[in-house]
């Protein structure tokens, strides 16, 4: 439990975020206006991966004074994309048909993820302290 608590006080902006991401992807979304706008669960997809990746950077930078490579791409890279492929997992076996899981939307989360990545990259050549 206190490597968990550990997570939260360090990257409490970024717990925020997954946990957000969690709710959005499990409850059913009703049908709107922004429905009917061509790819726009995937454009969310890509959007919502793309903020948790920079926020993780942004905040992993707060908090070091350099970047440990061998921590900085589970968090950054592997464990969004992980998320995002357990999420789609979850989607198609525990939400009887209200959601569905859809190998498009997984691809837009690593779509996101590598723009994330990017620009956190970026953020760390501008802001790095060491």
């Amino acid at each position: 439990m206190s490597h968990l608590y550990h997570l939260v006080i360090k990257y409490p902006l970024s717990c925020l975020i997954v946990v957000v991401i969690w709710i959005l992807c499990l409850v059913p979304v009703p049908e709107n206006p922004l429905s009917r706008i061509s790819l726009i669960d995937k454009w969310t997809h890509i959007a919502m991966y793309c903020l948790l990746c920079v926020v993780i950077w942004a905040e992993y930078l707060k908090a070091h004074d350099h970047i440990d490579r061998k921590r900085i791409w589970p968090l950054t890279l592997l464990a969004p994309v992980l998320m995002g492929g357990l999420i789609e997992i979850v989607q198609a076996t525990c939400t009887n048909g209200t959601r569905s899981g859809e190998w498009l939307d997984f691809l837009a989360d690593v779509i996101g993820v590598a723009i994330g990545q990017a620009i956190g990259i970026l953020l760390a050549r501008y802001f790095s302290k060491g």
